[in-house]
């Protein structure tokens, strides 16, 4: 029974760094529709985003059928707790993918964004991206101290939201009203991407170690 269990706790955790790993794939192209007004692109992203529904579906029955049939405790219910609540996050990662996409698809044939912005969006975009594929690293390899470095990486993340409101409260703004609310709503898209990738981290942290580092977000 515990080999069984082993392997499917690792088949559940492989499962979980794939998702992880279409998240930011999902952002990347997401973020390349953006940037470049590509309506086919946006589409492939948005078409796409079935597959993560499939495979969140195969976690979450996965998880739900551990508990059900190997009753476990201690560490081994930590660990299909965590999963649990790993799947949703990536869940979210993939659902503001999937928002970003269908910004430039209402805002087509323009572009969603002022060029001005560009080069933030940009930035936030590869940020994400990479944190989206640090996700997936540390879910397979379950090495803490990857999964801290992931709050690192936020910082950056951070950083740029708090410039873009900046930005936005300038007196000498002059995109207009819908242009602001689509570089509000985007950068918190951007940002909850990295903070659910964060979370991913924590989460993994807490299987290795067993404490669950303090919420950055609740620090504030």
């Amino acid at each position: 029974m515990r080999v069984i269990y082993n392997e499917q706790m690792a088949d559940l955790a492989h499962l979980l760094g794939e998702m992880a790993g279409l998240a930011g794939t999902a952002m990347d192209r997401a973020t390349q529709s953006l940037l470049q007004a590509d309506l086919a692109l946006a589409e492939s992203v948005i078409s796409e985003d079935d597959r993560i529904a499939e495979l969140i579906a195969q976690a979450e029955e996965r998880a739900f059928a551990l508990l059900a049939l190997q009753a476990p405790v201690a560490g081994d219910l930590r660990q299909v707790v965590s999963a649990i609540q790993i799947v949703q996050d990536v869940n979210r990662m993939g659902a503001l993918a999937l928002h970003v996409a269908k910004v430039t698809r209402r805002r087509h044939p323009n572009h969603a964004l002022p060029e001005s912005v560009n080069g933030y969006f940009a930035e936030m975009g590869r940020i994400a991206v990479n944190m989206g594929k640090g996700a997936q690293e540390v879910l397979d390899t379950r090495d803490p101290e990857r999964a801290a470095q992931l709050n690192v990486d936020d910082e950056a993340m951070d950083d740029l939201h708090r410039h873009l409101f900046t930005l936005l409260m300038d007196r000498d703004w002059k995109y207009g009203v819908a242009a602001a609310v689509d570089v509000t709503l985007l950068g918190r898209y951007y940002e909850r991407f990295a903070d659910h990738a964060v979370e991913i981290g924590r989460r993994v942290i807490f299987l290795v170690t067993g404490e669950l580092p303090p919420d950055p977000d609740a620090e504030v």
